[in-house]
């Protein structure tokens, strides 16, 4: 009896300890989902820069002669999208508030070419983000030019000694430079050239001719310093950063599972299907935002019940990112516009991409249904008409040239925006595609 309990006694007690393994897993599980999220959102202050050392040191002294110096500055960083131009100057300006002569003392100004479309939403904000009250007594400004005015006095006011610095950081600069006049940009750049309230103009573009949309007043108050970002890291440099982004830091809560975490990660950079899907993505974007994506679809993976990421999981999420968005949309059409897609790939085949009109792929389709009337219903001519209107509407057709009010539709000249290989992948996916349709996709063009 006593040996009987004992047995209950032990499977309970293995029972509640894999439950509370499970919670421990699960406590953890979040835990690195939330630090790897922050990480690749480009949230995580502690995130490392890669290969842009020479860049940063440049930035960083050029930011400190402003805050420490009162020097005002102006620099532009330019680079192409997911480069890490915002990533550069958040570091910069981390490191630069973690000084506590600076932290009390320097402002900071964030404005986005995107939201701020004109100087007067721009002003508006600025004026916000420096706590400068709109209001002198009982008077409320309101027009563009008057606070314009109280800003430029605010800061002109000042001088390199006794004033707080103000740091502007600009995104999506090219766009601050289609304002009218670029009111904005010269009156920013014109206190950077003199000794009044020390200020540093930072510009984020990706556009290489940005000097050239400067009108000349604006060009010659700018002091032409540039910062380029180009990602000029090779193939082992890239899987170090894949390593060195799925790590888990040695300050994480439960030592033994960050160990097994990281030898994990380590494994998976030496496997050979791993190693071959980040040459696949290396050879096509070196941007590290693009390594970030795929690398948040494989966590997305990970669950209580599967602790540790797997080669699998990389290798799904990169036919996530792979994933052609044209033949997505191809799956979901019906047979009749799958059949007049087909219609239009052997009139390219035949015409050599020539463009074609309604008329033509509705006369390939009825050739098509006389051959093979026992397997194809022969729909009537407006309805194939809607067809092909909505394949237009999922621009997968486009017409060559602007629609006029007296053209018949019918003779529209329209272009395929899909080639051969997509449309041929899309239909080996397709569920329950008739046997002749796809035979007439693959078939030669002797017959006609």
């Amino acid at each position: 009896m006593m040996a009987i309990l004992t047995g209950f006694e032990f499977v309970e007690m293995s029972n509640r300890k894999s439950k509370s393994n499970n919670l421990i897993h699960t406590e953890c599980l979040s835990q690195v989902q939330r630090i790897l999220r922050e990480r690749f959102c480009h949230q995580s202050p502690n995130s490392n820069l890669f290969g842009v050392q020479v860049q940063y040191k440049h930035l960083i002294e050029l930011l400190k002669r402003t805050a420490i110096h009162g020097e005002s500055n102006s620099v532009l960083i330019i680079g192409p999208r997911g480069s890490g131009k915002t990533l550069l100057i958040n570091h910069a300006l981390k490191e630069l508030m973690d000084i506590e002569e600076v932290r009390e003392n320097v402002l900071q100004v964030h404005l986005n070419g995107l939201l701020q479309i004109n100087d007067k939403i721009a002003l508006k904000e600025i004026t916000r983000q420096l706590s400068l009250e709109n209001v002198v007594g009982d008077k409320v400004f309101g027009s563009f030019a008057e606070n314009l005015s109280f800003l430029l006095d605010a800061l002109q006011k000042g001088d390199r000694t006794s004033s707080c610095p103000v740091i502007f950081i600009l995104d999506e600069f090219d766009l601050f430079a289609h304002h009218k006049n670029q009111t904005l940009l010269y009156n920013l750049f014109d206190i950077s050239q003199s000794a009044q309230t020390p200020v540093a103009v930072i510009g984020l573009t990706c556009r290489l001719d940005i000097l050239e949309l400067l009108e000349k007043r604006v060009k010659s108050r700018f002091s032409h310093r540039q910062i380029h970002l180009i990602n000029s890291f090779g193939f082992p440099q890239y899987v170090k950063i894949f390593k060195e982004q799925l790590s888990l830091p040695a300050e994480f809560p439960d030592k033994l599972f960050a160990e097994k975490w990281n030898e994990n990660v380590q494994c998976l950079s030496e496997d050979g299907s791993v190693r071959e899907v980040l040459q696949r993505h290396f050879n096509v974007s070196k941007n590290l935002r693009s390594l970030h994506m795929l690398l948040m679809l494989a966590l997305n993976r990970v669950t209580a019940s599967h602790p540790f990421m797997t080669s699998a999981d990389l290798m799904e999420a990169n036919q996530l990112c792979s994933m052609d968005s044209k033949a997505n949309i191809v799956h979901g059409l019906s047979v009749l516009e799958i059949c007049l897609i087909i219609a239009m790939k052997h009139l390219n085949d035949i015409y050599e991409e020539e463009p074609f009109n309604f008329q033509m792929v509705y006369n390939e389709f009825q050739k098509f249904v006389q051959r093979k009337a026992h397997s194809v219903y022969n729909f009537e001519k407006p309805v194939v008409m809607k067809a092909f209107e909505h394949l237009q509407q999922l621009e997968l057709i486009k017409p060559m040239e602007r629609t006029s009010v007296n053209s018949q539709r019918e003779y529209q000249l329209m272009k395929l925006l899909l080639d051969n290989t997509q449309i041929m992948n899309a239909l080996q996916k397709y569920p329950n595609c008739p046997t002749d349709v796809r035979q007439w996709a693959t078939s030669s063009l002797s017959w006609l």
